[in-house]
């Protein structure tokens, strides 16, 4: 639904060349890309030649410069059809996003007009086996030694990391300080002592891969350090503050693509001698699917619009502007993903047996759905955030 939300020509151009890909090149490809498994290099080397890549970033950086309601409006026009193929491009969007919350104008430049043009992929290194929801308890250590920082550690589940240029890491300089002896380092590949270890067999989101990456006496240039040591886990949390609405557009287009299927098939299915779509209950069905996907895209698209005005100094960053753009960024990436779960579910339903079967693109969807309840904190954590932003306003 590409609706003028007081849009440039601009963006609605850029736009409208998203939904023709998407259409046209990205949906073909869709279930093959689930089927094998693997990164898709062609719809990456296709969004790379249109300038897709470049959507998330400002124009000083080599991007389009046409914001970040735009960007997860692209999000959600190609996981309508394939949400994998919108990972290859939101993934860099949360990769290297630190870079853009926390590093200095020299490191902008270096890596972000790489990102933007398409030339790196980014992976955001966070997670660890015994630091999911709780990062104070990651283990992974960064030691100063002779003017580069010597990581050791263990992160999991990291997206795209085997495909990745850079990864922006986060490991602790000051064991014992909790969540304030976090720091966070852009690192290189290929580099000493950084490996890919397990892949994990997925069951959904099965383009993208999520990986172990092991840090054996890792050096890494103290330059490449963003903002300061200490700053590491502020700057995860103003990144996912900024890229839990593009998961919850991925939600959005999964749930419409779900829907718009739906719909199609009640309209050609024909039992009892009439289209299942003169049933009330389908109808009923598909009206609640409307509803749920409306009111979380509403919510998206606030969510998306105070992060544009922040960014464009609309809004100054006081205390309270990012409480609220915590608030609403976890309610848009809850309650959106909660949709496409619930949407994807109901419309296998209107499928009966077919909805099931591979064949048909529903069960995908269903698949690709749970992962947006878990990825990025899970829903239980985005209620968390909510609850502690309503309680200490």
């Amino acid at each position: 639904m590409l609706s003028n939300y007081n849009l440039t020509d601009e963006q609605m151009m850029i736009l409208q060349t998203v939904k023709r890909l998407a259409k046209e090149k990205v949906a073909p490809r869709a279930a093959e890309i689930d089927h094998e498994a693997k990164f898709p290099f062609d719809i990456y080397q296709l969004f790379k030649e249109n300038g897709i890549q470049g959507i998330p970033w400002p124009e000083e950086y080599g991007g389009t410069g046409t914001g970040f309601l735009v960007s997860i409006m692209a999000v959600e026009e190609i996981s309508k059809v394939c949400v994998n193929s919108a990972f290859v491009m939101c993934l860099n969007e949360l990769g290297a996003q630190p870079i853009l919350v926390g590093g200095s104008e020299e490191q902008k430049q270096k890596y972000l007009t790489k990102v933007a043009s398409g030339e790196h992929l980014a992976a955001f290194g966070l997670t660890e086996p015994e630091a999911g929801s709780d990062v104070a308890s990651m283990k992974t250590t960064a030691v100063l030694k002779n003017g580069k920082y010597v990581l050791n550690g263990r992160k999991c589940f990291i997206s795209n990391a085997d495909n990745a240029n850079i990864i922006c890491v986060f490991a602790k300089t000051d064991p014992v300080a909790g969540r304030k002896g976090i720091s966070c380092f852009v690192v290189e590949k290929p580099c000493p002592g950084l490996s890919i270890g397990k892949i994990e067999d997925k069951m959904g989101n099965k383009g993208i891969s999520a990986c172990e990456v092991i840090f054996e006496d890792c050096e890494v240039p103290a330059e490449n350090m963003l903002g300061k040591p200490g700053q590491g886990f502020l700057i995860a949390m103003e990144t996912l503050d900024r890229t839990r609405p593009m998961v919850a557009a991925a939600g959005l287009g999964i749930a419409q693509g779900a829907l718009d299927y739906a719909i199609e098939y009640a309209k050609q299915r024909v039992q009892f001698g009439r289209p299942i779509a003169q049933f009330q209950a389908i109808q009923f069905k598909l009206a609640d699917m409307a509803m749920e996907i409306e009111a979380a895209r509403q919510l998206t698209y606030h969510a998306a619009a105070l992060i544009d005005d922040i960014l464009e100094g609309k809004k100054e960053l006081t205390k309270g502007t990012r409480s609220e753009l915590s608030k609403v960024g976890a309610m848009s990436k809850c309650f959106a993903t909660d949709v496409a779960m619930k949407v994807t579910i109901e419309a296998i339903q209107v499928a009966g047996g077919y909805g099931y079967m591979r064949d048909y693109p529903l069960e995908r969807r269903m698949r690709d759905a749970k992962l947006l309840q878990i990825v990025e904190g899970t829903n239980e954590i985005q209620r968390g955030v909510i609850a502690n932003c309503l309680l200490t306003d």
